[in-house]
């Protein structure tokens, strides 16, 4: 019987990857950047772990006798995002960015949204979620039509009001836009996006839900499913997947409920990885550039983590990790292109320190298949930075 537990601190990024300049992300540095904004980080279990190891960073100084192998990864994909950047974890390369619409959606795709469900679209720009809802949330409690939305991400966004449009019907809605975006129009993700209140003080709701494409087989989680071990995704996992791969899913409204589940998972089962994402330091905090309550939100994390190494058991396998970057400090309220980092560590064992160079995304996959004693899988990324 073997357990991994991979947490990914969603939008946690440790610099700029070698061609930021191509996404226009010279500079970012999430994790760096942070530190120096708050006046130095204050995440003293993570410290303890070896957080300084992966980057030089302010308030949390590298240790040489740290437990956990430290490591920056290189992202291989051409892309930013959340399905972009788990899709590599577990040894899916992305070669070409999935499409994006700086100027809006086409009519191909709008007329037909319109026709099969029967509402109108207003919006249909790239927009802050939080603002467009401000800017629009009364024509659309008036009329009935669709928010329409985009990022800079591969993402078709549907707002909606919870008492104008019920949520079942905004979920529909959501997978007939999943319909009708494929081909040269496969985003990688459409988003329910509810919200609710009154014109001018629009808040939305815990009630999102994503939509994702496919995503390609083999990979890391099909290869360690193949030879008999379960998956348990928490938080976000079974939507960035599309339902593939994924055992059991326990989806979560707060980071507070995905540790939470966590723990209790790593206390209740006795074989498999426990795959989690916590969303709020992107969601929350890195879109709207906060970089004090991004910090906050990690000491919030810091402060549970020994919950989560008290849970472990001998032999344990631990992964913290990240997708991609959303650095708080920079104009951008976009994701941006940086590394992600890496905390191996397992239970009862000392790294000592140990920090890998020339880390890849794919690391993380072909670690965890490793622990499972599963040969290297054929045409996947990545090695396995620790061993049973």
């Amino acid at each position: 019987m073997s357990r991994v537990c991979v947490i990914v601190l969603d939008a946690v990024g440790a610099g700029a990857l070698p061609d930021a300049d191509e996404f226009g992300d010279v500079g970012s540095d999430t994790l760096g950047n942070v530190a120096r904004a708050v006046g130095g980080l204050d995440l003293p279990t993570l410290e303890a772990l070896g957080l300084g190891n992966v980057e030089p960073l302010e308030g949390c100084p590298p240790q040489s006798g740290a437990p956990a192998v430290a490591a920056r990864l290189l992202e291989r994909s051409k892309g930013k995002d959340t399905t972009t950047g788990h899709w590599e974890l577990v040894g899916i390369i992305t070669p070409t960015a999935m499409p994006t619409y700086p100027h809006g959606f086409p009519d191909d795709v709008i007329d037909p949204f319109m026709n099969q469900t029967g509402r109108g679209v207003i919006g249909n720009v790239p927009a802050s979620g939080t603002e467009i809802i401000q800017e629009l949330g009364e024509e659309h409690q008036k009329t009935g039509k669709w928010i329409v939305y985009t990022s800079a991400d591969s993402v078709f966004q549907i707002a909606a009001h919870e008492d104008t449009v019920p949520l079942e019907e905004l979920y529909e809605a959501c997978r007939v836009a999943r319909k009708i975006l494929t081909g040269k129009h496969a985003v990688g993700r459409v988003i329910a996006r509810p919200f609710t209140g009154e014109p001018g003080n629009y808040t939305r709701t815990t009630n999102r839900h994503d939509f994702s494409l496919e995503p390609k087989r083999p990979n890391y989680l099909s290869h360690i499913r193949d030879a008999g071990h379960k998956i348990y995704g928490v938080g976000k996992i079974y939507d960035i997947f599309a339902g593939c791969d994924i055992d059991e899913s326990f989806p979560t409204k707060s980071n507070v409920e995905g540790i939470q589940k966590t723990e209790e998972l790593l206390r209740t089962i006795d074989d498999g990885v426990i795959f989690t994402n916590l969303v709020e330091t992107d969601m929350l905090w890195g879109h709207r550039n906060d970089p004090e309550n991004f910090h906050r939100c990690l000491q919030d994390f810091d402060r549970r983590l020994p919950d989560i190494l008290s849970a472990l058991r001998p032999g344990d396998l631990l992964l913290l990790t990240s997708d991609h970057g959303c650095d708080p400090t920079t104009p951008s309220t976009d994701h941006s292109r940086e590394h992600a980092l890496l905390l191996a560590y397992v239970e009862g064992r000392n790294a000592a320190g140990r920090i890998v160079e020339g880390g890849e995304f794919g690391d993380v996959g072909a670690t965890m298949a490793g622990w499972f004693g599963l040969p290297p899988a054929k045409g996947l990324p990545g090695k396995p930075l620790v061993t049973p």
